[in-house]
């Protein structure tokens, strides 16, 4: 069994509240994109506010 099922067996098998917990450290985990040049801070915040403003991001397909 991979990792992912062995993961999603315990997922089903937690209450609603344990799911909410374990979702909310799963987000905490992962790694946050930080811009490092001026121009990557600036698209970042263009990207940000498109987002805020209900624009869809494309998908890789």
């Amino acid at each position: 069994m991979s990792k992912e099922e062995e993961l999603l067996e315990y997922w089903r098998e937690l209450p609603p509240e344990s799911q909410e917990q374990v979702l909310r450290l799963a987000q905490s985990l992962k790694p946050q994109f930080v811009p490092q040049t001026p121009l990557a801070k600036k698209l970042w915040e263009i990207r940000q506010r498109a987002i805020a403003n209900g624009m869809k991001l494309l998908t890789e397909a």
